[in-house]
């Protein structure tokens, strides 16, 4: 019986809106995250300017060797790691970091959390559908920028006798991780943003602990420096672009092994996504 009587009138009775699926969370995150005229201007500059700095030191390397007299002068040229210049994949982290952070705080400063969880009580469900559509999309942003960058440097090194294929050890890896940078930084992006809260709290947090951190855990005299030091992402990266056909020299004390560093690329983005559900669970809005 689809209705009662009351004073000998009918009563309707009230509808159950249907649950939001977890495919319908990630429609209306892709939708929030796209519809900022923002994601696109930020995504394509910071890839046009990380591609650009590996072309660029690629290019002034090509230019010292074609004016060295020494015939072997190119085979100083670490083609591999001098293809992930660091400062450019800084500016990538930093890039995936903001827009992680700001799917995140921004909903919190227009108030439109507030909508969202009034409309999908499931916090938690709503968090994971925007790590996913955020990881997702910072994965694509991350390898087009990696491939992009390896492909056209090894092309300009190419013309000297040095370029490197894909399948030319630690090629690969070196690509793979430097795909990875994003995703992972974006993560502790939305991590920190739910932490915080604030744009530019959020933002100065971004660059300690990514930038900052590995620079104040460098020293060698104390081996739980070192190790701090190692498990942070950007030291990880940089050992898991190091080329194996050319060791440095001096490798310090302490080297991170390339387990070590997937351990660390591994375990940064599940807590980061973890810390991101957890707080917004619990925290008041």
């Amino acid at each position: 019986m689809s209705t009662s009587t009351v004073s000998g009138q009918a009563a309707p009775v009230p509808r159950t809106e249907p649950r939001a699926r977890f495919r319908h969370l990630l429609v209306a995150e892709w939708i929030k995250l796209w519809s900022l005229r923002s994601t696109y201007g930020v995504l394509v500059t910071g890839a046009l300017l990380s591609i650009g700095i590996c072309a660029n030191s690629a290019r002034a390397n090509v230019h010292l060797i074609a004016a060295s007299p020494d015939p072997g002068a190119g085979t100083a040229i670490d083609s591999l790691h001098s293809a992930f210049v660091p400062e450019a994949y800084e500016i990538l982290m930093l890039i995936a970091a903001g827009v992680g952070a700001v799917t995140v705080f921004g909903e919190y400063a227009s108030g439109l959390i507030r909508t969202t969880f009034a409309a999908v009580p499931d916090r938690r469900a709503v968090m994971a559908a925007k790590t996913v559509v955020v990881a997702a999309t910072m994965l694509a942003f991350g390898a087009v920028v990696s491939i992009a960058s390896f492909g056209l440097t090894q092309a300009i090194y190419d013309g000297q006798g040095i370029g490197l294929s894909i399948s030319a050890p630690g090629a690969l890896r070196a690509v793979t991780a430097s795909a990875l940078l994003a995703p992972l930084s974006a993560l502790v992006g939305m991590a920190l943003g739910a932490l915080i809260r604030h744009g530019a709290g959020t933002v100065v947090a971004a660059v300690g602990v990514l930038l900052l951190l590995p620079i104040l855990f460098q020293g060698e005299t104390y081996r739980w420096v070192k190790e701090i030091g190692n498990a942070t992402p950007l030291i990880a990266w940089d050992a898991l672009t190091d080329n194996p056909a050319k060791p440095p020299p001096f490798p310090g004390r302490y080297p991170e092994t390339i387990t070590e560093a997937w351990i660390v690329f591994g375990t940064w983005p599940l807590v980061a996504a973890a810390i991101a559900v957890i707080v917004v669970h619990r925290r008041d809005l």
